[in-house]
Formats: C-alpha cells, sequence, structure tokens
C-alpha cells in the first residue's frame, strides 16, 4: 500500500485520537472559534491500515479503536490540507487554522 494521508482530530474536554506503530503525524495545527480552542487537528501518514484509539475525556471515559479504513483517505499532504481548509472555514465566521511551531510543514 502506498502512503496515503488522513485527517485526525481531537476536542480537548471532549476526546483525543492516538496513533500507533505505522502512523506518522506531519502536521499539528490548532483550530480556534471565535476566540475559544475547539481542535487540534493532526494530519497523519499511514503506512498500512491500522487502529487509532479514541478516548472520551469525559466519564464514563469510553476507549474506541477505530479502523483507519473508516476515514477519508488523501493522496498527499496538499490534499489533506486542502479538506482541512474547508472543514474549517465557514463564510465570514471567526476562525483559525494555525499550524504549530516546530511542525514538519512539508510533503514526505
Amino acid at each position: 500500500m502506498d502512503p496515503v494521508y488522513v485527517i485526525l482530530t481531537s476536542k480537548p474536554g471532549v476526546f483525543r485520537t492516538e496513533t500507533g506503530d505505522g502512523v506518522d503525524i506531519i502536521e499539528t495545527y490548532d483550530y480556534v472559534f471565535y476566540g475559544r480552542a475547539l481542535a487540534e487537528y493532526r494530519i497523519a501518514r499511514l503506512h498500512g491500515e491500522t487502529k487509532l484509539i479514541v478516548t472520551e475525556e469525559t466519564p464514563p471515559y469510553v476507549v474506541n479503536r477505530v479502523p483507519s479504513k473508516f476515514l477519508e483517505k488523501f493522496e498527499s499532504v496538499e490534499a489533506a490540507r486542502k479538506e482541512l481548509g474547508h472543514l474549517t472555514h465557514f463564510g465570514s465566521m471567526e476562525s483559525t487554522l494555525t499550524l504549530r511551531p516546530g511542525a514538519v510543514s512539508a510533503e514526505h
């Protein structure tokens, strides 16, 4: 399988998405909507099918193991960036998507 890219989401105080073997985080973004930090988005490269761990951060702290086959996949980092921009901008609403410092920003 050629490497493919996915967008992973974590929402502080709600749930977090964790990776395992066969997943490289390429870029991490902070999403702020009307001054409130709502999410962390990560573009990741998959080297094959895997399971991601999604853990709720409120009781009862449910843990789900989600097969990567259920995620939308992109052929390049640029395609994932384009989709992320589409997902996080809504007309004239006040939102920002900021690449975290020190994050890798080149396609691998």
